[in-house]
């Protein structure tokens, strides 16, 4: 007889993590197309182009030439220099390539940052709606995730003065996105500064997201680490996977005092050892080579920006404010009388259209639904034609 299989008995601290909507969506879509539906993917948050040749040819080159062993837990030293340059240059601070650790994706660093900073109990303030993995790692590392908002009418810009009222003496984390994950909002240089003053002497850590700083449509991205005695206490997390449409190559990075990178070294070797040495190869060539990739794909997703938002705002129920940056729209539904996820539910069911509830996103979501624009204007466009067709049929407004 076989051995009888135990009830699995899992640690309580994997009832406290979360997952990603997206993922979800994108399969039951996909279960849709396997029974003949005709599905137009807004879900997912990834660049639809191809990785630029040059950077797969560098990895090519690199495979060839062995690099195919490990590398140092925190990153090969010739790719945290050039992430330093890159970013010293961009950011206009000083940044030395003892302070840049290379990660498989940007999400260890994010989770890196807790582990390393973040006790039982202590406060991480964070976006809510936001990427959902914030809270989930919040909780699963035993802090207390403690919400602020971006609300519609400051083009879902922070509040800072929200901001500051949900500071307390166990406050040990803010964490920002800009360009914003659903939203598309961006950090104004002004409230940057405002709440880097308000900070002052304060002991709290600062996660700064900036995986869409490039994909900034208008005005020039502000980082907290550039205003004066921020950056020793601000966690920069990058990468490679929306500038350069890598997502699957898992190549991100952190930027942070050199103190804390050498712990998040440790704690790369004890996870992960390392980042594949090729694609840390390639992401040299992706940092260093031409930029007129990123360029020419920041303005086609400029170009879909103008369809989609004008689309939507022509459609009864919707009302859509133009992202400054990333590739997200996150129209207000409220006037369709429904809730985020039923709308959602009905898009997907009804119209053929994928895309994320507001509420996938946090409470804070609730009235909201998230589309890419990471798709064709073709494709955007026909989204556009199902929408209005459901909302016309189903909603008589």
């Amino acid at each position: 007889m076989g051995a009888t299989l135990t009830k699995l008995r899992l640690a309580d601290r994997m009832s406290r993590l979360g997952t990603e909507g997206a993922f979800e969506v994108m399969m039951r879509a996909q279960r849709l197309e396997k029974l003949g539906r005709d599905i137009i993917h807004l879900e997912i948050g990834e660049p639809d182009f191809p990785t630029p040749l040059h950077i797969v040819e560098a990895a090519e080159r690199a495979l060839r030439d062995g690099w195919t062993h490990y590398s140092p837990p925190a990153g090969l030293p010739q790719l945290r220099e050039a992430v330093a340059e890159d970013t010293s240059r961009r950011l206009g601070i000083p940044i030395d390539p003892s302070e840049v650790v290379i990660t498989p994706g940007a999400k260890p660093i994010m989770f890196f940052a807790l582990l390393a900073l973040v006790q039982p109990g202590d406060e991480v303030l964070y976006p809510n709606p936001g990427f959902p993995i914030y809270e989930s790692m919040i909780e699963f590392t035993g802090g207390r995730p403690v919400p602020y908002s971006l609300p519609e009418d400051r083009e879902f810009d922070i509040d800072v003065g929200e901001v500051l009222e949900k500071l307390s003496e166990r406050t040990r984390m803010i964490i920002l996105n800009s360009p914003h994950n659903p939203t598309g909002g961006a950090l104004g240089r002004e409230e940057v500064a405002q709440l880097a003053r308000a900070l002052g002497e304060r002991d709290v850590w600062v996660l700064s997201d900036e995986i869409y700083s490039r994909l900034l449509f208008e005005g020039e991205h502000a980082s907290l680490a550039q205003f004066p005695g921020m950056k020793d206490r601000t966690i920069i997390l990058n990468g490679f996977s929306k500038t350069y449409a890598m997502t699957g190559w898992r190549l991100g990075y952190g930027i942070m005092r050199r103190d804390l990178a050498e712990q998040m070294g440790r704690l790369m070797a004890n996870s992960n050892s390392c980042t594949a040495s090729f694609t840390q190869m390639a992401g040299i060539e992706a940092l260093r080579g031409d930029q007129a990739c990123v360029e020419a794909m920041r303005e086609e997703f400029r170009r879909r920006r103008q369809v989609i938002v004008e689309g939507l705002n022509q459609i009864p129920g919707f009302r859509c404010h133009r992202p400054r940056g990333a590739f997200y729209v996150f129209p207000n539904i409220t006037a369709t009388g429904r809730s985020s996820h039923e709308v959602a539910d009905a898009l997907l069911e009804e119209a053929g259209v994928a895309c994320l509830s507001g509420t996938a996103f946090g409470a804070g979501g609730e009235g909201y639904v998230r589309f890419s624009f990471a798709n064709s204007i073709d494709n955007i466009r026909r989204a556009l034609e199902c929408i209005e067709g459901w909302a016309a049929k189903q909603l008589r407004l």
